[in-house]
Formats: C-alpha cells, structure tokens, sequence
C-alpha cells in the first residue's frame, strides 16, 4: 500500500485517525495504541500477510532479548545477550538477502542441483531489523530505560515510518507515545500534516 494511493488515502488512512481519536475522546489511551499497533500490522501485511509472522517473531526476540539485557541480574551476562541478539538480526537478513545468490553461487561452482524455492525479501526487513539493533545497543548501556511491550510493538510497526524510515532512537520516540498531548486532537498538527502529505505526494 503506496502513502499515495486512493486506497492508503481515502480509507486506510482516515479510518486510522477516526479510530485512534475515537478512542482518545472516551479517554481509552492504551486502547488507542493497541488501534494503532493492528492498522499498523494491516498495513504491513497488505503487501504480503506470510511476513507478518516474521516481523512478529523478530519483535517479541528482540523484546525479550531487551529486557535480559537491563536486568540487573545479568550484568555479567548481558554483553554475551547483546551480541546473540545482534547475531540474530543479522542473520534474517542474511538468509533472506543472500541466501538465494550463495546457493546459486554453490550450484554454479560446484555443479550442484540444489533446489530451493525463491526467497523473497521482506518489506522493510532492512529496516526493523536494524532500527532493532539500535534499540538493543542503545539499552546496553543505557540499562536505566525500560518500555512496555505495547510501545515497543508500536516503535517498530509505526506504519508512517515502517517503510520510508528513518531509523531513530528509541527514547526519542517512545515517550511520546507516554505523553498526554499525544493523544489529543490538534487542529494545528492536522493543518501541518494535511500541508506536508500534499507535498509529499
């Protein structure tokens, strides 16, 4: 789903912002950002569903992950977690970047019949997986910081950012999903993304 399709523009995204105020208006935040963690996911799967999965293994590994990382009861362990969930990441990037091109390159030079079937490479695997990364380097020496999983969840699959990036800090945007004004309607912020979409479509 294009940000300038009629799809994205004239349904997914106003049944979005209806449901996500909606939900503010009654003074129902976390449901608010559970709304917006499902279109999120929506808008991911729309180009290809069988992904979802995966984004959704890579989200709770590295969750977890995290959360080993800023217990204070694995000090002694936490680098060997952090380098385990770097390799982790790296590695569905591998296999679903490169896989394809060593496999051929096995068959080609050792004459080989191997056959496996075409690997399609994830939308926007290149990016949750890094912005990951970060998130994981970031909380290792910053151990202090600890997030809901709802707001992980929610940094990650951000539908505006999910698939044109960038890659930013967790504790840049996290709290301000904690804080109020988040979550109420603003006639100037909606007057200064109505200019900014007109733009940028």
């Amino acid at each position: 789903m294009l940000f300038n399709s009629y799809l994205f523009i004239l349904i997914f995204l106003p049944i979005s912002l209806i449901g996500f105020y909606s939900f503010t208006y009654f003074s129902r935040q976390q449901i608010a950002i559970y709304w917006l963690i499902l279109v999120s996911l929506v808008f991911y799967a729309f180009w290809n569903p069988t992904y979802l999965l995966l984004i959704l293994i890579s989200i709770i590994a590295n969750f977890s992950i995290g959360n080993i990382i800023i217990n204070p009861r694995h000090n002694k362990n936490k680098k060997l977690f952090l380098l385990l969930g770097i390799l982790f990441n790296l590695s569905l990037i591998a296999y679903y970047k490169y896989a394809n091109f060593i496999i051929n390159n096995i068959n080609s030079i050792y004459d080989f019949d191997i056959n496996v079937s075409s690997i399609v490479l994830p939308l926007a695997i290149s990016f949750f997986t890094f912005q990951q990364i970060a998130y994981l380097v970031d909380i290792y020496y910053k151990p202090a910081y600890n997030t809901s999983f709802s707001n992980y969840m929610l940094f990650i699959v951000f539908f505006p950012q999910l698939i044109a990036g960038p890659i930013v800090a967790h504790h840049a945007i996290i709290p301000q999903f904690q804080r109020n004004d988040f979550f109420l309607f603003s006639q100037k912020n909606i007057h200064w993304f109505v200019s900014f979409f007109i733009r940028f479509i």
